[in-house]
């Protein structure tokens, strides 16, 4: 990806999604359809600049890589004498020139490939971290250093991870298709915590210039419509659709107008997305059973109880704090006793709060997250220790990832500094 050509990143990001499900479809290899996309990007590249960007990008995309692709594989068919397999593969009518367009495609058509193209990725015969990254990859646009980052290991790793991934799928001969209803339910954990990395992703970036991007908000949203719509009676499934709504809701408010971070107790509320809020609540309601609750259920329905308080101070952090404890229980992990402890500071004083996250910090866990860091400068600040936050303020900073919340923990350490001077 040229980081020079103005906005194409973030063309790219919107439409890989949409190209690759097709490519594969085609050409029954996701190296070979990554290929093709990479082509059809360096065209686009020498061209849009001088041509103008199309208005359908997608389909542009989707054109000239299938040109490609179909050009590449008739010289290889040629070679092994399977010409009239190579025609059945990929059909001679499409244009040959990269500026036509075929305007045409069906767009049902290609939301089935994205949903194909997912469960292919988290196909069994793939290693659970596997089906996670390829996914992202495929499906996210996310680049290998970003997703290296989610997973917390190098990025040597995850190249070497989605390489033996992709061959896996190859030599395996995985198909691209939905699996039977018998086996729908049993990989649908897999695409759900898929679809809530990619969130993640676009909700809080880890890295870059912007917290927040859009985008990849909006791909998983459209994505987890498309699973809880083909899994209706799935709770787990609804309520990642509710959690990310609800969260969605809020994010035009979690920057100011510099690019600043606004914490949530100063967020503006009125300017949450109403609508989507009462969406996503509806959709708590309606999955929240009350019994063999799964992750997603606690997530949303302590999002609900953040996105439908009035205020800050309204805010039932008793409860929110509760259904940590049960999330501590029903899927463990440090980041979740992280936020009990949040939830317990607010709850019960700052000094509560405290002595979990110091039980936290001494398993090491979280040594390499700045949110550990940074939860615990911000409560030692809170009860009157500005020299200790002072140094885990640094400590934070050295492991942040975005501009914004760099910025916003350099103005903290300012005025604790200030404060122990």
């Amino acid at each position: 990806m040229d980081a020079a050509a103005p906005g194409f990143e973030r063309v790219y990001r919107d439409n890989a999604g949409l190209v690759l499900g097709p490519l594969v479809r085609m050409l029954r290899d996701v190296d070979a359809a990554e290929d093709a996309l990479q082509e059809a990007v360096v065209i686009a590249l020498e061209r849009w600049p001088v041509d103008g960007g199309p208005s359908n990008p997608a389909g542009w995309l989707l054109t000239t890589a299938r040109n490609r692709a179909r050009d590449r594989l008739r010289r290889e068919a040629k070679r092994g004498g399977k010409q009239e397999a190579a025609e059945r593969w990929m059909p001679s009518s499409a244009p040959a020139d990269p500026g036509e367009v075929i305007e045409d495609i069906d767009m049902d058509m290609i939301e089935d490939d994205q949903l194909r193209l997912i469960f292919l990725c988290c196909h069994p015969a793939l290693a659970p971290e596997a089906q996670v990254a390829l996914t992202l990859r495929t499906l996210g646009g996310l680049s290998t250093p970003e997703i290296a980052r989610a997973f917390l290991v190098p990025e040597a790793t995850m190249a070497q991870r989605l390489v033996r991934a992709k061959r896996k799928i190859r030599v395996a001969g995985i198909p691209f298709a939905l699996p039977g209803p018998e086996h729908l339910a049993e990989r649908l954990d897999v695409v759900l915590h898929v679809l809530y990395l990619v969130f993640n992703e676009g909700y809080a970036a880890t890295s870059g210039d912007v917290l927040v991007r859009r985008e990849l908000c909006g791909e998983a949203i459209r994505l987890a419509r498309v699973v809880s719509a083909l899994l209706p009676d799935e709770p787990e499934a609804t309520c990642l659709l509710a959690l990310m709504l609800l969260h969605d809701a809020r994010r035009d408010t979690r920057t100011d107008a510099h690019g600043d971070l606004v914490l949530l107790a100063d967020q503006d509320r009125s300017r949450w997305d109403g609508p989507q809020i009462a969406e996503g609540a509806q959709l708590v309601d309606a999955a929240f059973t009350g019994r063999d609750l799964g992750p997603y259920q606690l997530e949303a329905a302590i999002a609900a109880l953040h996105a439908t308080a009035f205020s800050a101070e309204a805010t039932d952090w008793t409860e929110i704090a509760a259904l940590y404890s049960v999330l501590a229980r029903v899927a463990p992990s440090p980041v979740v006793e992280l936020n009990r402890a949040v939830a317990i500071a607010m709850a019960d004083g700052a000094g509560a709060g405290l002595a979990r996250i110091e039980q936290l910090a001494g398993d090491g866990a979280l040594e390499e997250s700045y949110l550990l860091h940074a939860t615990r400068a911000d409560l030692l600040r809170r009860v009157g220790r500005p020299v200790e936050a002072a140094g885990e303020y640094r400590a934070a900073l050295r492991l942040v990832g975005t501009a914004p919340e760099r910025r916003f923990l350099e103005r903290r350490l300012a005025s604790v500094a200030e404060g122990s001077g």
